[in-house]
């Protein structure tokens, strides 16, 4: 890898285009590299990972409503939208589809300086391969880059210090993963990129406080943003330059200022696009920095024994774990029976709580407004509080994956004055876990998911067809859409009408 250092620059400074973190991620993404077999087998695993999302949000209403959006925009020979049959133009199935995705905070994640959610990338690149006919191999090679461009600016670039939301390092990362899956040339990438960080960047009320719905949406935005970007940049049209670095530009204005400078690693040229090795997905449906206090909590709830003799429970854990869905964050909202799921899956208090009086975790149930009013939850729930130990926030940032931690130490005092004590670095399912997810576990979600949503032998065609995708040609991408029965879809929410 090799370490570029990005700051600002006055409109006045001697700065050639060659020098911009643009044209750096552009002349990756033009790069000629093979992708490496596991990089490939990876690729794949999260493209059934974001199938069983999506399968088990279809029937959501902002699920529901996306869909209809995406649908009153037919095209001929366009892209699928998630579970129905015809096609509609890619930017708007790439929207319908990344808030399938999205909707349950159940897929893949990186954490690092910025928070992300890396497979939020496939929706436009799958979208866009469909309407144009790329090869399975093309598609790979795309996602490898948007990946890589993705976690490599969130290991360089903090948003959330700024209260600049994740999505603004989404955009560039799907423009660039669109430019190597065209095969386009660098400046088109350039271009396209810089139009795409413009658009996409904005404010993390998204996750402060209520949180809605549009929590989902502001990555599939990103997604349909970056597939207009591209569009635009292949025909010629220009962008804002230099858009981190510039007088004016994100670094400068939206970020750590002037006077800082980011190091930013990328690979060096012909290196293999490896980053996507480095995510990792969740086995639970909820914020990632819950996944190991949920593992933790199941471990706890049998020498904890009577949870109504608890007095309370401390959870010892990173800065960004205690501001973002602990107590730190200073919501009230995250102890509210009647909070939004989105916010309810950004309270680490909550999730603890059912965690411990369940022994387990459902993308449905555990949210369900009779499931967060129970009154022993909610008396156990406001028990709960986080505190920062800098040794979590050291682990937290570290950048030895030996030792890359998200759990957190839980302090449980009785009522007798007995505390009981255990902790978890990360979850099951991380690859250091234990209980590493493989292709055998991402097929075991995607069946458990698409159960009653998909009949088994389209569930087993889409299987079949992803795990070859590679060999796919021109115009066989389409395999890649799970159609759902529509007595199913019929079950979705009546949506009122709006301008399309």
């Amino acid at each position: 890898m090799q370490i570029h250092e990005v700051r600002t620059r006055r409109s006045a400074d001697d700065f050639p285009r060659s020098q911009h973190l643009a044209t750096k991620i552009a002349e990756i993404a033009a790069d000629p590299v093979a992708v490496p077999p596991e990089t490939e087998a990876m690729v794949i695993n999260r493209i059934i990972d974001n199938a069983a999302v999506s399968a088990a949000s279809v029937l959501r209403r902002p699920v529901t409503v996306a869909r209809v959006q995406a649908l009153a925009h037919p095209r001929a020979g366009g892209a699928s939208v998630f579970g129905v049959d015809g096609t509609v133009s890619a930017e708007w199935a790439a929207w319908a589809n990344g808030v399938a995705v999205r909707e349950l905070d159940f897929h893949d994640t990186f954490l690092a300086a910025e928070y992300s959610h890396p497979g939020d990338n496939i929706p436009a690149l799958v979208a866009v391969g469909q309407q144009l006919g790329v090869s399975g191999a093309d598609l790979i090679r795309g996602l490898a880059t948007a990946y890589e461009v993705h976690v490599d600016l969130v290991k360089g670039i903090c948003l959330h210090e700024h209260k600049i939301d994740h999505v603004a390092h989404l955009g560039p990362a799907a423009a660039a993963g669109l430019g190597t899956m065209l095969r386009l040339d660098p400046d088109t990438i350039y271009d396209a990129i810089g139009q795409a960080l413009h658009l996409t960047t904005a404010t993390r009320q998204s996750r402060k406080g209520l949180i809605s719905s549009w929590k989902a949406y502001a990555p599939a935005w990103a997604g349909k943003v970056a597939v207009e970007a591209v569009d635009r940049a292949m025909r010629g049209e220009g962008s804002p330059a230099p858009i981190w670095e510039g007088e004016d530009g994100v670094i400068a204005w939206l970020l750590s200022g002037p006077e800082h400078t980011y190091q930013v690693p990328l690979p060096a040229p012909g290196e293999p696009k490896r980053a996507i090795l480095d995510t990792y997905t969740k086995e639970h449906s909820a914020e990632y920095q819950s996944q190991a206090p949920i593992d933790l909590a199941r471990r706890m709830r049998e020498r904890i024994g009577d949870l109504d003799q608890i007095a309370s429970i401390v959870l010892h854990t990173s800065h960004h774990t205690h501001v973002v869905i602990g107590t730190g964050s200073n919501d009230p909202q995250k102890f509210d029976p009647d909070a939004s799921r989105e916010t309810l899956d950004h309270s680490v208090m909550y999730i603890f709580a059912v965690a411990l009086q369940d022994g387990t975790w459902h993308h449905e149930r555990s949210y369900a407004p009779e499931r967060a009013h129970r009154p022993d939850t909610i008396e156990l729930w406001r028990k709960i509080s986080t505190v920062e130990d800098p040794e979590w926030t050291r682990r937290y940032h570290s950048t030895d994956p030996a030792e890359k931690a998200f759990g957190a130490k839980a302090v449980v005092t009785l009522k007798s004055g007995e505390t009981i004590v255990d902790e978890l670095a990360v979850a099951d399912a991380h690859p250091l876990g234990a209980r590493p997810f493989a292709r055998e576990q991402y097929i075991a979600k995607f069946t458990e998911l698409a159960d009653g949503v998909v009949d088994v032998e389209e569930q087993q065609r889409f299987l079949g067809a992803v795990q070859d995708v590679s060999a796919a040609g021109p115009g066989d991408l389409s395999a890649l859409n799970v159609r759902v029965d529509q007595l199913v879809l019929d079950k979705a929410p009546t949506i009122p009408g709006g301008i399309f």
